[in-house]
């Protein structure tokens, strides 16, 4: 290349897009004046305040829990999933298959470049036609030392990324994608183990799908599922997502919050939208928001990447609390301008997004609260707390109690039948544990944007042999 990629082209071309800046200065304002008269009405009329806010936070609860509804009967429709079977990649052979460029950030990971080296190379895929590239930091001297140590087969290299703000894997993977030489495009992490025939499988995906489909998204998993009880959890939740809330999401044509690795994409449209957004620590959810908002579309393909389940709590704290950082910086990014989000996706998609994006955060930040006063209604039944719930908020909340807890404890067991998990599904009962982790993380999340919003916490991975 003749001048020297950007990796933050995004902030510095459409910075109303990045999260560069975590909040602008209209958003700060309303967020200020929203508190101020939210703890004004409090102090005034605090009964009629928690009234209203406990009726209003039902009513979300109840959207939610249809909304699975409508996802689930999305995921039981033939459109929800592409499926290639072995017979559909032979049946088109021998062909050219195009060149595949494969990224793989890394950051003081040398323990999995051996499994990393070993799962690329197995990839049924002609062996001239991969185009490889090791995103590795150039002060990372231990990764750069098990890299060089390898012997990389023809169309694997090692990508130098310069140490410079942030320290993020989306700015890696633009500095991957301006030397990306393939038609497509994937990323892996340095734990995956792709099924072999995924590449194949993604290129017949993109051949027999709509021009506007630009990105391919494959579905999640772990080898270590039955490590210990969160890994069971983990799994669980995985499980439901890949398997079937994204193939309903995609069968509803919605807008898809895509996963961190094995997305597939037309190398042209990726670049076309900037490449990832170097300043958003989850900048798979960002960029498949992006992907709906210039009219394109996500699919979900049948096939599955094992990865690695982060299954000790303080690890798994760190990785969660980033994730939903990333939802809440998202969230911002995209609601700058409400009415243009609405044009541009089209209200459908508008209020997906909202769900979607908004939703994991709002069950998140607001479930304790509404734990607490379950736990207070049984233990003491205070007097007067009938007055906080009118009947009929008390009779949706009752149902959201019972039968939408339910419900979205089924999920997760449903998501395990999927997988053929069966002996996951105790664990699976248990589910509301892994929900107060999930709370712990989001208001861990939540103070972090305002104080830390480009931090990244590394998840460590040790690979499938440790």
């Amino acid at each position: 290349m003749t001048q020297e990629p950007d990796p933050l082209e995004l902030a510095h071309k459409r910075p109303q897009w990045s999260a560069v800046r975590p909040l602008t200065w209209v958003q700060k304002s309303v967020l200020v004046l929203a508190t101020a008269a939210l703890a004004a009405s409090a102090w005034f009329y605090p009964a009629a305040t928690a009234r209203y806010a406990i009726a209003f936070c039902t009513a979300v609860y109840v959207a939610l829990m249809l909304y699975k509804f409508l996802i689930l009967y999305g995921a039981s429709t033939p459109k929800a999933i592409l499926r290639f079977s072995p017979e559909d990649i032979r049946a088109g052979e021998p062909r050219e298959w195009p060149v595949f460029s494969i990224l793989v950030p890394m950051y003081r990971e040398p323990e999995t470049l051996p499994q990393i080296l070993k799962a690329l190379r197995e990839l049924d895929y002609p062996a001239d036609r991969k185009d490889v590239q090791f995103l590795l930091e150039a002060d990372d001297e231990p990764t750069l030392k098990a890299a060089a140590a390898l012997t990389m087969p023809p169309g694997f290299r090692v990508t130098h990324i310069p140490p410079s703000f942030p320290r993020t894997k989306p700015k890696a993977c633009n500095i991957g994608l301006a030397y990306a030489k393939g038609e497509y495009l994937v990323i892996y992490d340095a734990e995956d183990i792709p099924e072999k025939d995924q590449l194949k499988k993604a290129v017949l995906a993109f051949e027999r799908s709509p021009g506007n489909v630009v990105c391919i998204q494959s579905r999640l998993n772990f080898y270590n599922a039955t490590q210990n009880l969160l890994a069971n959890w983990f799994t669980a939740e995985y499980s439901a997502w890949y398997d079937l809330q994204l193939p309903g999401l995609a069968s509803l044509d919605a807008v898809i919050p895509l996963g961190g690795t094995s997305n597939h994409f037309k190398t042209a449209a990726l670049r076309e939208l900037m490449g990832w957004d170097a300043y958003n620590v989850t900048e798979d959810c960002d960029l498949g928001i992006r992907i709906g908002r210039l009219g394109y579309r996500t699919r979900m393909l049948e096939t599955t990447t094992w990865e690695e389940a982060c299954c000790r709590f303080g690890p798994w704290i760190k990785q969660r609390t980033r994730w939903q950082k990333g939802y809440i910086q998202t969230w911002f990014v995209h609601m700058r301008n409400p009415f243009r989000l609405l044009r541009e996706l089209g209200l459908v998609n508008f209020l997906h997004y909202q769900m979607l994006v908004g939703g994991v955060v709002f069950s998140a930040l607001v479930n304790p609260v509404f734990w607490l006063l379950t736990l207070l209604w049984f233990c003491f039944q205070p007097a007067g707390a009938d007055l906080l719930f009118p009947g009929p908020v008390f009779a949706l909340g009752a149902f959201c109690l019972f039968f939408g807890n339910f419900v979205f404890i089924y999920v997760n067991l449903l998501g395990c039948c999927a997988r053929k998990r069966d002996a996951l599904m105790p664990s699976a009962l248990l589910t509301p544990l892994y929900w107060a982790m999930m709370s712990y993380s989001g208001w861990r999340a939540f103070i972090q944007f305002f104080r830390a919003p480009f931090v990244w916490e590394k998840t460590a991975h040790k690979g499938k042999s440790a």
